[in-house]
Parts: C-alpha cells; sequence; structure tokens
C-alpha cells in the first residue's frame, strides 16, 4: 500500500509477472506496521482475523511459489534433456581419425624427403656420368686428333711407296734396256767375230770385254738387288708401324665408340629414371594437396558444428545462470516469507 513498508512493497512488483499471483497489495493498505498497530489496539478480534488472514495468504503464497519452483525445476530438467546435445561433446571418435591423418602427413612427409633424397642422389650421379662422359668425349676428340695428325703421315708413306715403286719400275726398265744393250752388243761382237776378214795381230792379249761387261752387269744386278730388298724392306717396316699406328688407334677408338654408347645409354636411363621420379613427386605432391585440402574442409565443417554448440552451450549457460540467479532470489524470498511467518509465529504466541 501507499503507506506500508514490510514485504509486498518491496517484492511485490517481482513476482507479479512471474504468474505467482503475489503482489504489492497482498498485505493491504497497512503493511506490517499497520498489522503492529492493529495488535497494540483494543480491537484484538479484529486484528487476530486480519493477521490470520494474511498469514493463510502468505501460507498460500509459500505453497505456490513451492509448486511454482517445482514446475520451473521440471522445466528446466525437462529443457536440459531436451536441449542437451545426444553425443555432441563426444569427440573422441574423431581422435583416431586425427591421429591417422598425422600418420598418414607424416608418412608423406617421410616419403617426400625420400623422394627427394633420391632425386639428388640421381642429380649428383648424373653429374658425375656428365663429367666423365664429357672426359671420355675430351679423350675421343684427342685420339681423333692424333689420327687426324697421322693422316698425312700415311699420306707422306704412300707416296714414298708410290715414289719407290716409281724408281723400281725406272731401274727395272733401265735393266731391261741394259740388257737389251748388252744383247745387242754381243750379237754384234759375234757378227763382227764371225767375218771372212782374219786379221792376227802380234800383240798383248787384251781385256775380256765380255768378263766385264758380265762382272758390270753383275754388279749393276747386285747393286739394284740390295737397292730393292733395303727399299722393301724399308716399305715393310714402316707399313707395320704404321698398320700398328692405325690397329692401335682402330681400337681405341672402338673402345672409345663402345664407352660412349654405353654412357649414352646410361644417361637415357638416367633421364628415364629421373621422369619417373619427378612424376611421382608430382603426384605425390597432388595426392597431398589434395589430403590436406579434404583435411581442412572436414576440420573447417567440424568447426562449424562446434561453433553453434558452443554459442547454444553459452546461451544455456546464460539461461542457467539466469535461472540461478531467479531460483536464488526465490529461494531469498522464501526465506524472508518463513521469518515473516515465524515473527507472525512469535507475534501470535
Amino acid at each position: 500500500g501507499p503507506g506500508g513498508s514490510g514485504f509486498g512493497a518491496g517484492y511485490g512488483g517481482s513476482f507479479g509477472a512471474g504468474g505467482a499471483g503475489f503482489s504489492g497489495g497482498s498485505f493491504g493498505a497497512s503493511g506490517f506496521h499497520g498489522g503492529i498497530v492493529g495488535i497494540l489496539s483494543s480491537d484484538e478480534k479484529l486484528t487476530m482475523q486480519s493477521l490470520n488472514e494474511r498469514l493463510a495468504s502468505y501460507l498460500e503464497t509459500v505453497r505456490n511459489l513451492e509448486m511454482k519452483n517445482a514446475q520451473l525445476e521440471q522445466l528446466i530438467r525437462e529443457w536440459y534433456q531436451k536441449h542437451q546435445p545426444a553425443g555432441a561433446k563426444d569427440y573422441s571418435h574423431y581422435y583416431g581419425q586425427i591421429a591417422d591423418l598425422q600418420n598418414q602427413l607424416v608418412t608423406a612427409a617421410v616419403e617426400t624427403h625420400r623422394v627427394l633424397l633420391d632425386l639428388d642422389n640421381t642429380r649428383m650421379t648424373a653429374e658425375d656420368f656428365r663429367i666423365k662422359y664429357e672426359t671420355e668425349y675430351g679423350l675421343r676428340q684427342n685420339v681423333e686428333a692424333d689420327i687426324n695428325s697421322l693422316r698425312p703421315l700415311l699420306d707422306n708413306l704412300t707416296l714414298n711407296r708410290s715414289d719407290l715403286e716409281m724408281q723400281f719400275e725406272s731401274l727395272k726398265e733401265e735393266m731391261i734396256d741394259l740388257k737389251k744393250n748388252h744383247e745387242e752388243e754381243m750379237k754384234l761382237l759375234h757378227t763382227q767375230s764371225s767375218g771372212d776378214v782374219s786379221v792376227e795381230v802380234n800383240a798383248a792379249p787384251g781385256e775380256d770385254l765380255l768378263k766385264k761387261l758380265n762382272d758390270m752387269r753383275q754388279e749393276y744386278e747386285n747393286i739394284i738387288q740390295k737397292n730393292r730388298e733395303e727399299v722393301e724392306r724399308w716399305y715393310e717396316r714402316k707399313m707395320e708401324e704404321v698398320s700398328q699406328q692405325v690397329q692401335s688407334s682402330s681400337q681405341e677408338m672402338e673402345s672409345s665408340n663402345q664407352q660412349i654408347s654405353e654412357l649414352r645409354r646410361e644417361y637415357q636411363s638416367l633421364e628415364i629414371e629421373l621422369q619417373s621420379h619427378l612424376t611421382l613427386v608430382q603426384a605425390r605432391q597432388s595426392n597431398l594437396e589434395d589430403t590436406e585440402r579434404r583435411y581442412n574442409m572436414q576440420l573447417q565443417q567440424i568447426q562449424g558444428m562446434i561453433g553453434p554448440l558452443e554459442e547454444e552451450l553459452a546461451s544455456i549457460r546464460c539461461e542457467t545462470e539466469s535461472q540461478n540467479e531467479e531460483y536464488k532470489m526465490l529461494l531469498g524470498i522464501k526465506t524472508r516469507l518463513e521469518q515473516e511467518i515465524a515473527q507472525y509465529r512469535a507475534l501470535l504466541e
């Protein structure tokens, strides 16, 4: 009431909207102090009657509040049971998947490092083969240069051989001519000696021209044979040397060609292996990127599921805290009502 200072004036408006029916006008126009005045007045029966009515209204209000509290608690429990996320907080079944994904990522990283190490080793091996190829190629160029430098010598030897053959042919023709001349001279001498005229000269016996001619011929033949043998020996010796040099050079060229072909085959096989490793690395990288993208999407989906759940949990926590505050406030009102009831009982006694 307008002059009251009891419980109804202070807390009557707090529960008017809660459905408890406990408003500021529950205590009448006098309030607590008006009751005390009524007790101290002369009309005790009316005062006791009003106090009994007020006590009955207090008890009824307390029962209603207890019923409302029980209903609110039941509603809170039902709401918790209804809105409680069934198994949403249990993320233990995701732990195994996350561990598997982490193991797969570690395995993929190890495999990537192994492939990179293989690529480095392959690159170093290819570099070694390239150095060997360049060395062998330099040796081949040196051998070719030696062969090219020996070709003029071979040409000179061929020219010398042709010159010697020409000299041999000329000496042979000269010897034939000498034989012919000798035969003609012999025939001429025979014809002269077989004539009718015989001249006797008492003189010292002359020299035997035929013998001298034969000696000269024999000496020329010996010289020619000696020169021919010397030329043939020199020619054979030079030809053996040149053939040995050519054979050694051809063997070196053949071995160099074989080594170059083997190195070329090894280089091609290494290039093919390198390309296969590069394709494998690209496939592994694409698989790794796809796996990371897929797991990022899954993590984003999980985070998207966790976000509203956390918001709902925060709202539930806020509502629970507000309901706890209301419950505490109602409990405080109940205790105060019990204290006032106890005071009324004391006053009644």
